[in-house]
């Protein structure tokens, strides 16, 4: 049997790979207005999703959409003023690319340590560290 064939029949018998090609992604947020406040329901499984302190992604969310809000008895963020899905996801994907996804590596394998009072990104897959903007 020649290469090319073999190789033709590998191909063929090569299951097809459904999914995408990345490990970590993060839940789309569901999102429901309460009159003036918006409810993020799922931020407790997107904080440990992100394997971050929700207290530390419910300050970036304020100081990004600009407003006020808590995390209430149940888990969820109750925001003050009205935020659709889209404008929470792309709160949280700067989140995700400034304080969880490595820079070098670009994998999410990261923990946030405090050096002489800066926050410090650091990679456990390859070992990097870098400065967050807090």
């Amino acid at each position: 049997m020649e290469y090319d064939d073999m190789l033709d029949r590998a191909m063929e018998e090569t299951p097809e790979i459904d999914g995408t090609s990345e490990r970590f992604e993060v839940p789309d947020p569901d999102i429901r207005q309460e009159g003036n406040v918006t409810v993020y329901e799922n931020f407790q499984s997107t904080c440990s999703r992100l394997g971050r302190e929700d207290d530390h992604v419910m300050k970036f969310l304020q100081n990004d959409l600009g407003t006020s809000g808590h995390i209430d008895e149940s888990g969820r963020v109750r925001l003050t003023g009205e935020f659709d899905a889209t404008r929470i996801e792309a709160s949280i994907d700067e989140y995700v690319d400034e304080f969880v996804l490595c820079s070098e590596c670009g994998l999410p394998d990261t923990q946030l340590e405090r050096e002489q009072g800066a926050l410090l990104l650091r990679c456990e897959a390859c070992g990097a560290r870098s400065a967050t903007s807090e």
